[in-house]
């Protein structure tokens, strides 16, 4: 997580979603949301609540989505706290988009291990396909975004696009995800090499029988019994 600079704030935007209510499914959902709080603490909802929102926009926009201010007054409402302490959340966490992003963000790793991994030569794929870091490629399908850790260091270098990860990516590899996306395919989330998660790539080196099954280590794990009686500790 990281603070974010900007918000989007003109007219257009404020007519375009001044009326945003929740869909009968979201409606439900939020209320459930809301209903796992004790009563008086229900601000502790903020951050499913946008999550809720922001997936409502990306539905009625077909983008990722992002978060309009009146969605955030909406919001705000709805957990009966003011404007500003939701702006505070959404403003501080990069999983909210702030401004419109297109129909795939495409979050690019450039911490120190992603770095040294090849994160320049997933820009490259990027740059080739005219991306542009901090803009909307003009068909509205491809935002780029360079973050900070992603929380996947030993499978770098990689990105996050929507919900899903791409790991131990190389340009050719970076240039497959996205030119798939392009073509309303979907390419498989995860490591792009033969890896199980993010064990060595040459297997695992422990618990090897859990690669081939559910294996039940704890009889092997029991303790034998120790003395008793007096004098025992």
């Amino acid at each position: 997580m990281a603070g974010q600079g900007s918000f989007v704030d003109d007219a257009e935007q404020r007519a375009r979603w001044e009326g945003f209510k929740w869909t009968d499914v979201n409606a439900k959902a939020a209320a459930e949301i809301i209903a796992r709080y004790p009563e008086g603490r229900q601000l502790s909802a903020v951050i499913p609540l946008l999550d809720l929102a922001q997936r409502q926009v990306g539905a009625e926009t077909n983008t990722q989505g992002w978060l309009p201010i009146p969605v955030m007054e909406f919001v705000a409402k709805e957990l009966d706290t003011s404007y500003i302490r939701v702006l505070e959340v959404a403003t501080f966490y990069t999983m909210f988009n702030l401004e419109p992003v297109g129909r795939f963000h495409v979050q690019v790793c450039g911490t120190t291990p992603c770095m040294l991994r090849g994160s320049d030569d997933v820009f490259a794929a990027c740059a080739k396909r005219g991306l542009k870091k901090g803009h909307t490629t003009e068909d509205g399908l491809f935002t780029l975004t360079e973050v900070e850790c992603l929380g996947a260091c030993a499978n770098a270098p990689m990105v996050q696009i929507n919900d899903d990860n791409y790991e131990d990516l190389t340009e050719e590899s970076m240039a497959a995800i996205l030119d798939a996306l392009a073509t309303g395919q979907t390419p498989k989330p995860g490591p792009q090499i033969e890896r199980q998660t993010s064990c060595p790539v040459t297997g695992p080196t422990t618990l090897k029988k859990m690669a081939e099954r559910n294996y039940d280590y704890r009889p092997q794990w029991t303790p034998t019994a120790g003395p008793v009686g007096e004098g025992a500790q």
